[in-house]
């Protein structure tokens, strides 16, 4: 198409507007976010924490390369988004089975930008004819910019499911999928295909790495640090995503923890899920599902949680099946203590955990069995009711609070702040 060339003065009013969008990106990137998963064709991706958060960035980059662009020549074309960033949420969605179609959620966040953008260009100037021209120009560039960044990245797509569904690891993940969702396969077809026995112990994991280019090479490092943390001497890994394995081990015990987290220390960006140990192909299916849901509240808290149990959290998942009532618990069971510092909740969970001895808590805390008793009268003042009281209530809403979701990025639409 032959592209408009903006005049002088709209190409100066697309810049002082790209100007401001740098300086409160949170107005966009929110309205974005929301907007990216208001569609139901992308409920696959929003129940993913994993896919959801990748699909999150991936149309931050989109914004933040048009912005960019714009800001360098404002008004000409901006060519399509195909960073690595792009790349590694299309291989993500290819492995997960699903097509380009995912990829129409950019629509979503593409509607809310404009809708911002066009009451930065509002403000930008009151003359009839300017506003219609910058208008037109940037509905132009935003809706091209938009469909060729979908349009190159199906491609890419097209070229991963090509390169995925040509080989042994692409047959596996087909089974293993079948597997998850009950089909009638037979166990010796399965078998076959998975070279794991489906009639005996399984204890599954789901391992990811919170850096987005981080390598599947490590997480194999990890994958078999966990094989043998376990005692296993064999396992079945599936490449889930491009920085996410799902791994099964043949055995009734999860990985010895004081092995695993050595490993974990070496990498500090990847994190594992551990599901508790079944039997037989439901147990397969079971342990996994518990696996994927201790992951999912791993990925919604800001401390790097490294590795976690489903035993750990189980409490917290069934509390959370009605999420207003679990915050409403909490705030009812904590009161003020909700909000007081990390190491107060740390020691009176502790405590309770230890039954209310004061001197194993100081031990396991490391610290002056006074400190700890401090500590315990200055909880008292802050909850509703003493700990001697409601220790039972107390201890569950401190373990639903320690998993609930981080408070909103102030600024979750990745923009760096203009000098």
């Amino acid at each position: 198409m032959t592209w408009p060339t903006p005049s002088p003065q709209i190409q100066e009013l697309i810049r002082r507007a790209v100007e401001c969008l740098f300086r409160s990106p949170q107005d966009w990137g929110r309205a974005a976010d929301d907007a990216t998963f208001a569609s139901p064709a992308t409920a696959v991706i929003a129940a993913d924490p994993i896919l959801k958060e990748a699909m999150l960035r991936a149309s931050r980059d989109n914004m933040l390369a048009w912005a960019t662009a714009n800001l360098r020549a404002p008004g000409r074309p901006v060519p399509p988004n195909v960073s690595d960033l792009q790349l590694d949420l299309t291989r993500d969605l290819v492995r997960r089975g699903l097509d380009a179609a995912a990829l129409h959620a950019y629509r979503g966040g593409q509607n809310a930008a404009w809708q911002r953008w066009m009451g930065l260009c509002f403000e930008m100037t009151a003359d009839v004819e300017e506003l219609q021209e910058l208008l037109a120009v940037s509905a132009t560039s935003i809706a091209t910019f938009v469909e060729e960044t979908i349009a190159a990245l199906a491609v890419r797509m097209d070229a991963e499911r090509d390169q995925l569904t040509s080989g042994s690891q692409a047959e596996r993940r087909d089974m293993v999928e079948l597997i998850l969702q009950g089909a009638p396969v037979s166990h010796g077809r399965a078998e076959a295909v998975l070279r794991h026995r489906l009639d005996g112990p399984h204890t599954a994991a789901v391992l990811w790495a919170d850096t987005p280019a981080s390598d599947l090479a490590r997480l194999e490092q990890v994958a078999e640090a966990a094989m043998r943390a376990a005692g296993a001497r064999q396992r079945l890994t599936v490449v889930a995503s491009a920085a996410t394995l799902w791994l099964w081990l043949p055995v009734a015990t999860a990985p010895a923890r004081e092995q695993l987290e050595s490993v974990l220390r070496q990498n500090p960006d990847v994190r594992v899920a551990i599901g508790t140990p079944a039997r037989g192909a439901e147990g397969f299916r079971r342990s996994h599902r518990e696996a994927v849901e201790a992951s999912r509240l791993m990925a919604r808290v800001a401390a790097p949680v490294p590795l976690v149990t489903f035993e750990e959290v189980e409490l917290v998942s069934l509390v959370e099946q009605d999420p207003l009532r679990a915050t409403e618990f909490t705030r009812e069971a904590l009161g003020d203590f909700a909000q007081a510092p990390a190491d107060l909740h740390e020691t009176v969970r502790t405590y309770l955990r230890l039954l209310g001895n004061t001197s194993a808590t100081a031990e396991r805390l490391f610290t002056h069995r006074n400190t700890v008793i401090r500590r315990l009268a200055r909880a008292d003042r802050l909850l509703p009711r003493p700990l001697h009281e409601d220790p039972l209530r107390i201890a569950v809403a401190l373990e639903v609070a320690r998993w609930q979701p981080t408070p909103t990025d102030p600024n979750p639409s990745g923009f760096p702040a203009l000098p």
